[in-house]
């Protein structure tokens, strides 16, 4: 932990009976810390405030009839070290937009450093060209960050971890890898496989198992559609055993009911899953809902949809882990250290 002198404007010492908020850390008389947070996961970025000691900044964001999104920054921001948390997520065209004008609206008020948090990247599934004639979108994605004024970004749990490559300003890559592991550690499961759902999450998987001190297992897989899959065959022994499937994101759910249906053939004991980004696009609740699994693991990069059945749905938060970045960003500090250099999964 960095010591913060909170330089603090107490009104009571001005006769004044209440207290100003503390949207505001003050490393130095020059250089301050404030948070602020879009519509895309406002509970996350008050958390995030929370665990860094002073609540989130001011900031008034709508949407005109038609369509269009307006920012305003309700205090000065003017040589600050301003922290924009966004993730880009449901709807995300709309989020995207709003973490642009955040950022452009704070450079404007003379900010001295603006950081994009963005927890979920969206578009990151679109890194390279599959097919002729198609779009790197994660790569336009990159470019109108930076152009807005953006000078580094925090990001989690990248689809690729190439996607830094994208960026010309530092990139922050973190990870809730070890957070997901400490929670099965906690639940004591006898006789654990780590299955990755295809040989690219094969590393990460690997990482997982090492933390948990067992063996690994892959799912084989065809993919003929967007947003479609069917699993092959496992590659592995998971028979009696309780399964851990991990992946980065769990989208439509279909590669992961798939891929517990095939653990169950297999002989498994427990199956359970989980993944960093849970973007559960329809109907992936409802499979979830209905299959073998006995629990999904995520964490709170993407808020959960309350209309939707949660019941085998477990939720971490990702809020230690960026509070703890920001705090190490801000102080011009390692933030390899949060990790012990092992935050790079590719």
């Amino acid at each position: 932990m960095i010591p913060y002198d909170m330089q603090l404007q107490d009104k009571e010492e001005q006769g004044m009976t209440e207290r100003e908020p503390r949207r505001c850390a003050r490393l130095t008389p020059q250089r301050s810390l404030m948070v602020f947070s879009g519509r895309g996961n406002p509970e996350l970025g008050a958390k995030v405030a929370d665990k860094l000691g002073i609540e989130l900044g001011e900031v008034k964001i709508k949407t005109f009839a038609d369509g269009e999104i307006y920012v305003k920054y309700g205090e000065s921001v003017r040589g600050a070290d301003v922290f924009i948390i966004q993730p880009t997520c449901r709807p995300v065209n709309e989020n995207l937009m709003e973490l642009l004008i955040m950022i452009q609206a704070a450079r404007l008020a003379s900010a001295h450093r603006v950081t994009a948090v963005v927890p979920w990247m969206g578009y990151s599934r679109q890194d390279k060209k599959s097919c002729p004639r198609e779009p790197i979108t994660a790569r336009l994605v990159a470019d109108i960050i930076q152009a807005v004024g953006a000078d580094r970004v925090v990001t989690m749990d990248l689809h690729a971890g190439q996607l830094q490559g994208f960026f010309s300003v530092p990139v922050d890559h973190m990870t809730a890898l070890s957070m997901i592991a400490d929670y099965f550690k906690l639940k004591g499961l006898d006789d654990m496989v780590v299955v990755s759902p295809d040989a690219g999450g094969m590393k990460t998987a690997k990482r997982m198992a090492d933390r948990l001190g067992c063996s690994v297992a892959v799912l084989s897989k065809l993919r003929p559609e967007h947003n479609e899959s069917r699993v092959m065959y496992v590659i592995g022994d998971v028979e009696g055993k309780t399964a851990i499937i991990v992946d980065d994101i769990f989208d439509t759910a279909g590669t992961l009911v798939n891929g517990v249906q095939a653990i169950v053939e297999k002989g498994a004991k427990e199956i359970y899953a989980a993944c960093s980004h849970p973007v559960l696009s329809d109907p992936a609740y409802e499979r979830i809902a209905k299959s073998p699994v006995k629990e999904v693991v995520v964490t709170d990069t993407i808020p959960l949809r309350d209309d939707r059945d949660l019941g085998k749905i477990v939720v971490l938060s990702t809020a230690d882990i960026l509070a703890d970045t920001i705090r190490s960003v801000f102080a011009d500090e390692s933030v390899s250290e949060l990790f012990q250099g092992e935050n790079q999964l590719f």
